[in-house]
């Protein structure tokens, strides 16, 4: 079972927070804490993220196995927002177990496969000597030499367990994974719930060209952007993002 944090009081139907690439559960505390006022957020660790069990695979059917199973653990049902990886390991989950997932926000990603490279920054946290590292400043300091991106310097440490001195990410899973991680499975039916992709305005994730794609497996897809936002999207805009959810969800309410 994947480890999750939870947020506010369990209710009718969760609402299931997906975590993207290197990341964690935790990331998504402030704009979880948030929307508990409303559903209880559960906010995972994928396999080979965080302190969820580590794994010599990672594709998105397991990953959507992954998430079934927690689902289950929780009355069944959910609501599921997932950001890039996790917004494709969302999607894998409503294709495969659609009775699941009772409404479906993909946040800045398609199924599609994507060219860019990850391995780069797998590679400079590879080459931080944590036998240095008494703070986390120290592997910020490291990391600086290979990623550019103080942002970015931050995000990769948050995933460092000081005290052992090791990455709470399976580098080596995720290396070896990082062709599936990039496409998309060919997976057979489609998710006919309320479905919305949001998107970045400054981001090119989410491109005209893949609108024929999702609308194959998603036929009630919606497309919204967040102007001002990249790829991270709730990084960028956090209270933007959050009034997205909300307003999806409200009218999936409604319905």
């Amino acid at each position: 079972m994947l480890n999750t944090l939870s947020y506010g009081t369990p209710g009718d139907i969760p609402l299931v927070i997906v975590h993207g690439l290197f990341g964690s559960g935790r990331n998504w505390g402030v704009i979880a804490r948030r929307l508990s006022d409303r559903w209880h957020v559960l906010t995972p660790d994928m396999r080979n993220h965080g302190d969820s069990p580590r794994s010599d695979s990672h594709g998105y059917p397991e990953l959507a196995g992954d998430l079934a199973e927690l689902i289950d653990a929780h009355g069944g049902r959910a609501h599921v927002v997932g950001h890039s990886m996790g917004g494709k390991a969302a999607m894998a989950l409503a294709l495969l177990h659609p009775d699941k997932v009772a409404s479906l926000l993909v946040a800045d990603i398609a199924p599609v496969s994507y060219s860019h490279s990850q391995m780069p920054f797998i590679e400079a946290m590879r080459a931080v000597d944590l036998s240095r590292v008494e703070k986390r400043s120290d592997a910020v300091a490291q990391l600086a030499a290979n990623v550019a991106d103080k942002s970015l310097q931050s995000f990769f440490t948050q995933s460092l367990d000081l005290k052992a001195r090791r990455w709470t990410l399976n580098l080596d899973a995720l290396a070896a994974e990082m062709p599936k991680i990039l496409s998309f499975p060919d997976l057979d039916g489609h998710y006919s719930g309320p479905t919305l992709f949001l998107s970045g305005g400054q981001s090119d994730y989410v491109r005209p060209e893949h609108r024929e794609t999702i609308r194959s497996l998603f036929p009630k897809a919606r497309f919204a952007k967040m102007p001002q936002a990249g790829h991270w999207l709730h990084a960028d805009d956090p209270r933007g993002f959050e009034a997205s959810v909300r307003a999806f969800l409200d009218a999936v309410a409604k319905r």
